[in-house]
């Protein structure tokens, strides 16, 4: 009877227990509801269809520009479009052209060849000096094109204007069949004029690379200015202010302004100031801001005068003595104001 007891009241235990582990496990918990975020439907970004490439026996050409002429960039392609060919992969233009881009031509520099028609073509296409086109002088209506555009020809050297150095590889550069000059008893240089018909040559020439690539009136230069202690090409007779005038060609300055600077030179004095340092360090401080690569030295020495010898062929043909005298002066303050560093 004991043993029976004992039997009836442990599995009693055992019932209890578990109907507790039961009533434990199936407690309600009710849940934290859990937010989920909105998804905010992107719009469509509707990009504009681009022109179409032209194919022409099979060569690709792009002619258009898509891109900000405002900053100077441009998807125009004045050539077939030069790609890569990787050995087993296609390069497609299923995303042609990035609009962030413009053209290498930043330069028009302007030379004269010192030597004939015949002997300039020969030194030109034969020799280690190149230019991108030739302007001859026989009296016909052709220019020789001897460099591709996209390519760089070897016609500026060792050369700066403003903050870029080594000028062949932002420029165009155009040689003009010219005897250059001769030098008189006194080492005085006598240059030799150039023909009108290829001065017309050379405006419609440069009228038209400059409109293509967009190059302002501060980069149409000469190979002097660029390169002042080396070069004097296209010399004093080249007609710049007729360009200018005539065709909108490159820079000038303007009379007025230029002759309110004289005034204030003569009044003040400007002779007297001449062999100062301070006054030399000034002068060489303005060429260099307008442009030219002159060392600041302090002294006139002998770079410093080629350098305003070079500005004047350009700027102030009528005498060009390598003397900053007043007028050359108020010339150089004129330009600074009416073409200010960017």
């Amino acid at each position: 009877m004991r043993k029976t007891l004992y039997i009836i009241g442990l599995s009693a235990f055992v019932f209890s227990c578990t109907s507790q582990q039961n009533v434990k496990k199936n407690t309600y918990k009710p849940k934290t509801p859990v937010t989920q975020p909105k998804v905010v439907a992107k719009p469509q970004v509707q990009e504009k269809p681009k022109p179409q490439i032209t194919n022409d026996h099979g060569v690709e050409f792009f002619t258009t520009n898509i891109a900000d002429p405002a900053k100077n960039d441009n998807t125009v392609s004045y050539g077939s479009i030069v790609s890569a060919k990787p050995a087993g992969y296609k390069v497609v233009k299923t995303y042609f052209p990035a609009i962030a881009q413009n053209f290498r031509q930043k330069y028009l520099i302007l030379h004269y060849t010192a030597l004939p028609d015949d002997k300039s073509i020969t030194v030109l296409t034969q020799q280690a000096v190149s230019a991108h086109y030739l302007v001859n002088n026989t009296g016909d209506n052709e220019i020789y094109q001897l460099v591709d555009e996209n390519k760089r020809s070897y016609h500026a050297g060792v050369s700066a204007w403003r903050n870029d150095k080594n000028l062949n590889d932002t420029s165009i550069g155009i040689e003009i069949v010219n005897s250059g000059y001769t030098a008189d008893a006194s080492g005085k240089r006598l240059f030799v004029p150039f023909n009108d018909d290829q001065i017309k040559k050379v405006a419609a020439l440069a009228k038209d690379i400059i409109t293509r690539y967009q190059i302002p009136a501060t980069n149409v230069l000469a190979h002097s200015d660029i390169a002042p202690t080396r070069k004097q090409d296209p010399g004093p007779l080249f007609p710049w202010k007729k360009l200018y005038d005539q065709y909108q060609i490159g820079m000038w300055y303007d009379d007025a302004m230029k002759q309110s600077y004289y005034d204030m030179a003569v009044s003040t004095d400007f002779t007297s100031k001449y062999n100062d340092s301070a006054f030399i360090f000034s002068v060489q401080t303005q060429l260099q801001k307008f442009g030219y690569g002159i060392e600041l030295s302090g002294k006139w020495d002998d770079a410093t005068k080629k350098t305003i010898e070079a500005f004047q062929y350009h700027f102030r043909p009528e005498n060009y003595d390598g003397i900053m005298d007043a007028e050359t002066w108020a010339i150089l303050q004129a330009l600074i104001q009416k073409y200010p560093v960017k």
